[in-house]
C-alpha cells in the first residue's frame, strides 16, 4: 500500500515496471453530465496557473481568460495589487469585459450601465439609488482568489469560499522552487505576444496528449532530431508533472535543450504567452516561435481527430504503455479521485454542490435552487461514473 500511495502521489522516483494499464472509458471524454461534474469537481476549487505577473505594467490592466466556461479577469489597482474577478455583472450576469485585455478606470455593463471599480466595489447602479433594501457594498463583483507565487506566476482559484478549501502550497508545494528553473531569470524576459487555438475537443484529450512525446516522432516531424522515446521522461509530482527530454542525474534537463515543461492539474487551456530573452536574435526566437507554433498546431489536429472517433460510440477503451505514457494515466487518476469524491458528497447532500457559485439567502431562491439541483442526483446520471 505504502509504495503504491507514494508512487500515485508521484514521491517514488523508482522506474515503474514496463507494463500496460486500461485508460479512461470514452464516455469519460463526452458525457455532458460528467463534464459539468469536472467543472464542480475539479475547475471549481483548484488552484490554476494564468498568467505573469510582467504582463501588468499600469493601473487597470486588465487580461480576460475562460477555463472550463468559468469567465473571469484579472486586474491591477493603484496599489500594483493584481486582483481577480469573476466576468459578470452583479446585477443581471452580462459579461462587463469583452476584450482578451485592455486598460480600464472604471468597469463598466452594457447593459444597465452598472459600473466598477478596478477595486471590485460597485461604483454606480442607475435607478436603483433609492430604494432602501439595496446596498451597495454588497452588490461588488464576485472575486476569485489569486495568488503570486515567487518567480512571479500568477494562479486563479474559483471556490467562493473566503478561504479556499485547499491551500495553493497544498496543492503545490514547492512549485516555484524547482531545481531546474534556477537556470532561467524571468527578469530578463519581457512579454511579447499571445495566440490561441480553438480545438473541438475535451478538456482531458488535450492533457492526455500534452503528457506523453509517445506520440512526438510519429506526429511531429520537428520534434526528431531532439527527442528519443526511450529518454523522454514524464515525472508526476504531487499534482504536477515535469517534462524532461533528457534528464540528467542533477534533476536538470538535457544541458543542450533548455526546457523546463511542467503541466500543473487540471490546466487545459489553449492561450500560450510567448515571453521574449533580452538577448534573442529576431532568427533565433522566430525559428523557436514557429516551432511551438506548428508542434501545437498538430497537437490540435491529433486531439481533434482523436475526440470524434471517441465519441462514434465504437471505441470503449484502450492499453496504455505504463512508462512511456504514464503522464496521461496519473493525470487520469488526478481526475477520477475528484470527481469521485466530490460525487460522494453531493450524493451524501442530495444535491449538487458548486463551489464557485455564489452565496444566496432567502427562502424563495433557496426553494427554487432546490428544485433544479435536486435532479443531479439522480441515479440515471451517475451510470457514467461506472467504468
Amino acid at each position: 500500500m505504502t509504495s503504491y500511495l507514494k508512487s500515485f502521489l508521484g514521491y517514488d522516483n523508482e522506474p515503474p515496471e514496463k507494463r500496460t494499464q486500461q485508460g479512461l472509458p470514452a464516455l469519460w471524454y463526452h458525457s455532458p453530465e460528467l463534464y459539468q461534474l469536472e467543472r464542480r469537481a475539479i475547475f471549481s476549487k483548484k488552484w490554476m496557473l494564468i498568467t505573469h505577473k510582467n504582463r501588468f505594467a499600469d493601473s487597470g490592466d486588465y487580461l480576460r481568460y475562460t477555463q472550463a466556461g468559468y469567465s473571469f479577469f484579472l486586474c491591477q489597482d493603484k496599489q500594483g495589487k493584481i486582483s481577480g474577478f469573476h466576468n459578470l455583472c452583479r446585477h443581471r450576469g452580462f459579461p462587463l469585459i469583452h476584450d482578451d485585455s485592455g486598460n480600464a478606470k472604471i468597469l463598466s455593463c452594457q447593459y444597465h450601465g452598472w459600473s466598477y471599480g478596478i477595486d471590485g466595489k460597485l461604483a454606480k447602479a442607475p435607478h436603483f439609488e433609492d430604494i432602501p433594501d439595496f446596498q451597495k457594498s454588497e452588490n461588488g463583483l464576485m472575486p476569485v482568489h489569486v495568488h503570486i507565487d515567487r518567480l512571479g506566476f500568477v494562479w486563479v482559484n474559483l471556490d467562493a469560499a473566503k478561504v479556499p478549501t485547499t491551500s495553493w502550497d497544498e496543492q503545490f508545494p514547492n512549485a516555484d522552487t524547482q531545481k531546474r528553473y534556477e537556470p532561467f531569470d524571468l527578469s530578463e524576459y519581457a512579454y511579447d505576444h499571445s495566440w490561441d487555438q480553438q480545438a473541438d475537443c475535451n478538456w482531458k484529450i488535450l492533457a492526455d496528449n500534452y503528457n506523453e512525446c509517445l506520440h512526438c516522432r510519429t506526429a511531429h516531424p520537428d520534434t526528431r532530431p531532439l527527442v528519443q522515446v526511450h529518454a523522454y521522461k514524464v515525472e508526476p509530482e504531487a499534482g504536477a508533472l515535469k517534462h524532461f527530454n533528457k534528464r540528467q542525474e542533477n534533476g536538470l534537463n538535457d544541458g543542450k535543450i533548455q526546457i523546463a515543461s511542467t503541466y500543473y492539474f487540471p490546466n487545459a487551456c489553449m492561450t500560450y504567452e510567448v515571453y521574449r530573452h533580452k538577448n534573442a536574435s529576431d532568427k533565433d526566437f522566430e525559428e523557436i516561435d514557429g516551432f511551438f507554433k506548428r508542434v501545437l498546431g498538430e497537437d490540435k489536429w491529433l486531439c481533434n481527430h482523436t475526440q470524434a472517433s471517441l465519441s462514434a460510440g465504437v471505441y470503449v477503451s484502450g492499453r496504455l504503455h505504463s512508462e512511456y505514457e504514464s503522464g496521461p494515466l496519473y493525470f487520469q487518476e488526478l481526475v477520477k479521485a475528484a470527481v469521485l469524491e466530490h460525487s460522494k458528497e453531493e450524493k451524501k447532500l442530495g444535491k449538487e454542490i458548486w463551489p464557485a457559485a455564489q452565496t444566496v439567502t432567502g427562502d424563495k431562491v433557496t426553494k427554487e435552487l432546490e428544485f433544479c439541483s435536486g435532479l443531479a442526483c439522480d441515479p440515471k446520471k451517475q451510470e457514467v461514473l461506472s467504468w
